[in-house]
């Protein structure tokens, strides 16, 4: 979570955010920091070469969990969530989960509490499906890698 509120005040991304939105301010900082404007050694440019980054990085991040990409990319997310899960991390607040058809997702604000009970859940899909796939902002990380 602290990512995302990170990178949605690097971008001035108020609740709801546009993909046109993200992309007119990810241009306007690309020029202001881009560290071509800068001497080569001066501090700046080196600022600028980590700011510049830190946006490339933001902006990808941010189109990843917009609502446009969400909707677009539905049915694929619905089948891969009926896949069996094979493998799964949690790493403060986020979850990671490795479905059997290759796909990997990213699960945000979930609690430690939420993580044990699915380690311990019998059915581990089914309890996903009920507690943290409707319920916590996602993003797909790696895609399968088997393509059928």
């Amino acid at each position: 979570m602290k990512r995302i509120n990170e990178y949605k005040k690097m971008f001035s991304v108020e609740n709801e955010m546009t993909l046109k939105q993200l992309k007119t301010t990810y241009r306007n900082l690309v020029k202001e920091w881009h560290p071509d404007k800068f001497q080569a050694g001066d501090e700046k440019a080196i600022e600028a070469e980590l700011m510049s980054r830190k946006i490339i990085d933001g902006y990808h991040f941010l189109v990843s969990i917009a609502p446009e990409t969400k909707t677009a990319n539905l049915d694929e997310y619905n089948e891969t969530i009926n896949s069996p899960i094979i493998d799964w991390q949690h790493k403060g607040m986020l979850l990671e989960i490795t479905f059997l058809d290759g796909n990997t997702y990213e699960f945000f604000g979930v609690n430690k509490a939420l993580y044990i009970k699915l380690c311990q859940a019998d059915k581990l899909t089914r309890f996903a499906k009920r507690n943290i796939f409707g319920s916590y902002t996602y993003r797909k990380i790696k895609k399968s890698e088997v393509e059928a």
